[in-house]
């Protein structure tokens, strides 16, 4: 017996898998956070506040919403 893995088919054109969203908004100021924290709204896409950012609800988006999440306000789409 060999060891291969099965790969799902591929989509077809022009359907792709839709992936969830989330919103997210900058409600308090990050001028006085650390710098980690700073490099993390900045990854987000938030400058100033009310700024909104829709991104992929990724983990690795999850995870720089839960450094900053005393700064940001989360809702899903």
């Amino acid at each position: 017996m060999t060891n291969t893995k099965k790969t799902p088919p591929p989509l077809p054109a022009g359907k792709a898998a839709k992936k969830a969203k989330v919103l997210v908004r900058l409600v308090r100021s990050g001028s006085r956070a650390d710098k980690f924290q700073a490099a993390n709204l900045q990854g987000l896409g938030l400058r100033k506040i009310n700024d909104v950012s829709e991104l992929e609800d990724t983990p690795s988006v999850r995870g720089m919403i839960n450094k900053v999440a005393h700064l940001v306000a989360v809702e899903k789409v």
